[in-house]
């Protein structure tokens, strides 16, 4: 009896295992595991067998949607070794938009359920789904893992319910052919590079996502969105690889959701004409408001606010009549619109020309950068008490003397605080001049103008009203803390252009400079006021290079130096890497892939960046590249060879590194540096 029970029970097991390939993981790459399983018996009205490829993700790990956007690839399913299999229908769930160092991605993390559907060739005979998934997942590494999926199906398969369950579930998610959801017009603007769709939807919109599938040729960024009643406006900007790019009668297949909403619908692109969008642009007297409030508000940024002091400290001295105080004031405030202006005929001519705009293009010139650092830094040492200029007594009264005596000199305090105030991102400032440079050249003019009203505005407020600085505080012992003040605020100033110039002067040179800028000050306050002071000035500055750090975080996308062109590139050669280095050369290895998030990162934040784009530039080195974009066993053993499942992997050989040195995953200028000095 009980061996009769032993065996029923073993053959229920069989029958179990025989409809789920169980769970799959690779050796090398234990994070991600994958299933397939089948979901009840063969369905005698659509003639397929429904199924359940299962994928779980441990930790942070992701994987693609079919669309998987600017950095990623889709999960592949080569099936074409199956047996009575005549179809495969793979039904994608919603995905994710995820960023991850400056990149979009779309797809899935956790765990995710993809339904599917087998169609057999002939339902009474026996059918085998034989498939190799090919799935890529990625945090800061990727990798790209095959999984051999091996499913005999069983027309008479019992229905499992928590697999049905699974499998509904996932069905759920899965968008649905338009029923709700009409297309409207969906146009291309060539010149623009944008595309617009626009959908309907009776029961107007809630919070929608758009996602349109890539195709051969175009990858869709994320769109900008706007409604009005009950359409709904997508657009979009289309990075191609393609220099003649044409979307014009393309069908493009979009998806939509939004509550209890997820469907998909195709429709032709049009050519044409696209307005400015609805939500993207705000109109002109939101935006001179959002010009005339990010200019004053860059008078308390640290760049501009000692100069500011400066000039209220100097007209505090002495009694002044009102002509005295507004004459200065007035000078000031428009030598900071007439570097305003100026920017605005610079930003126009670089319009013209068709260079790329950002605001504080300037601080991408180290001449530039370098005499802002010499101008603040004396100041600011000035400030400290190390020296004092002075102009022989004759010629300061002939100054004082002359027509207009001064006159030039407060003009250039107002141009010289307009310098400093670029680089500083204010709150508002950036939508001002976003839209700026994306209108006509008047409004272009308009804006900038108001900007400069902005920051102008608390100097002609003390012209107006000369009488307000007698409220001010009578020159005292006060002062000298709040010279101190300043001249902490000009030094943090300072050291943060000195960081700009890092990767120009290089590291010990930078370092030695910082040194002395922090030093001379202590020891200016150590000589003058005692051990006490020096305390207290330490802490100060300490200060300053937090706020120094803070600055430099949030305005670095403002003044980070452009890529450099493509390094010439040598496919990966594993056998030639031993004979360049017994020719005394060098070799950079890359492995790399167009889905590779952390390597686009790589490549955009160190490789094609000084110094190590111009170390690799050397003709002493030799660039080798692996493309692991798609399947190559090559790349994938060398991977094995050295330890590694995944991507980036980069390595440095050389006569001094003869064995080769792998770097980290997230690389950085110094390490790579340093190997390739090694390597030597």
């Amino acid at each position: 009896m009980y061996r009769l029970f032993y065996f029923c029970l073993l053959l229920v097991t069989l029958s179990a295992q025989a409809t789920d390939t169980g769970w799959l993981q690779a050796p090398d790459h234990p994070p991600v595991q994958v299933r397939l399983v089948q979901n009840g018996p063969l369905n005698e009205a659509t003639g397929q067998y429904a199924a359940l490829l299962q994928v779980r993700l441990a930790d942070d790990w992701k994987t693609y949607w079919r669309s998987p956007g600017e950095g990623g690839i889709a999960p592949k399913l080569d099936w074409q070794t199956s047996q009575n299999v005549q179809a495969f229908d793979w039904r994608w769930p919603l995905p994710e938009r995820f960023h991850l160092l400056g990149i979009e991605t779309q797809g899935y993390q956790h765990d995710v359920n993809f339904p599917v559907y087998i169609t057999p060739e002939k339902r009474q005979a026996p059918a085998t789904f034989n498939a190799t998934l090919t799935l890529p997942s990625c945090t800061t590494i990727c990798v790209l893992t095959e999984y051999q999926l091996t499913l005999p199906l069983q027309a008479d398969a019992p229905l499992n319910e928590t697999v049905n369950h699974d499998f509904q579930q996932a069905l759920s998610q899965v968008p649905r052919p338009a029923t709700l959801v009409q297309a409207g017009d969906w146009r291309w603007d060539a010149e623009k590079e944008q595309l617009a769709i626009r959908l309907l939807h009776d029961a107007g919109w809630s919070s929608p996502k758009v996602f349109v599938d890539d195709t051969d040729t175009a990858v869709f960024s994320q769109p900008q969105l706007s409604t009005t009643g009950n359409q709904l406006e997508a657009r979009f900007t289309v990075s191609s690889w393609d220099p003649e790019l044409n979307l014009h009668d393309q069908q493009l297949t979009v998806t939509v959701a939004d509550d209890s909403l997820a469907e998909e619908l195709s429709a032709s692109v049009t050519q044409g004409t696209l307005a400015a969008a609805a939500s993207s642009q705000p109109g002109l007297l939101l935006v001179l408001g959002y010009a005339l409030l990010g200019g004053l508000i860059l008078n308390i940024m640290p760049c501009v606010l000692p100069v500011l002091g400066l000039k209220l400290n100097t007209l505090l001295l002495g009694e002044r009549s009102r002509a005295q105080v507004r004459r200065p004031l007035l000078l000031s405030a428009a030598g900071i619109m007439l570097s305003f202006w100026g920017l605005a005929a610079f930003m126009l001519f670089l319009t013209w020309s068709g260079a790329q705009l950002g605001w504080g293009i300037q601080f991408q010139q180290p001449g530039f950068i370098g005499f802002m650092l010499a101008v603040t830094a004396l100041f600011s040492l000035n400030l400290f008490g190390l020296f004092e200029i002075r102009l022989p007594s004759a010629l300061s009264t002939w100054l004082a003397t002359r027509p207009g005596g001064g006159n030039s000199s407060h003009l250039l305090q107002g141009m010289f605080a307009t310098l400093l105030a670029t680089p500083c991102s204010a709150p508002f400032l950036g939508t001002a001049v976003a839209a700026a440079l994306a209108s006509s050249p008047l409004i272009l003019i308009a804006i900038f103008t108001g900007l400069g009203l902005g920051m102008a505005l608390p100097w002609l407020v003390l012209a107006a009203f000369p009488g307000f600085v007698r409220f001010m505080p009578r020159p005292g012992p006060w002062m000298v803390k709040v010279k101190w003040l300043f001249g902490l605020m000009l030094l943090a100033t300072s050291l943060w252009l000195l960081s700009l110039l890092s990767a120009t002067l290089g590291g010990p040179i930078s370092l030695l400079l910082a040194a002395l800028l922090v030093i001379l000050p202590l020891w200016s306050l150590l000589r003058r006021h005692g051990m006490r002071a020096l305390v207290f000035g330490a802490a100060g500055i300490s200060l300053a290079g937090a706020v120094l750090g803070g600055v430099a975080l949030l305005t670095q996308e403002h003044w980070v130096t452009p890529a450099k062109p493509e390094l010439p590139w040598q496919p990966l050669d594993v056998a030639r890497i031993e004979q360049e280095v017994a020719a005394g050369k060098r070799v950079f290895v890359d492995i790399t892939a167009d889905w590779c998030i952390t390597c686009k990162a790589n490549k955009v934040g160190v490789i094609q960046r000084d110094p190590v784009y111009s170390a690799l530039s050397k003709h002493d080195v030799v660039l080798m590249q692996g493309d692991w974009t798609r399947p190559d066993p090559a790349i994938t053993d060398y991977l094995r060879a050295h330890g590694r499942a995944g991507i980036p992997f980069n390595q440095v050989f050389g006569p001094g590194l003869p064995e080769g040195r792998d770097l980290e995953v997230l690389l950085t200028s110094d390490r790579v540096i340093s190997a390739l000095e090694a390597a030597q």
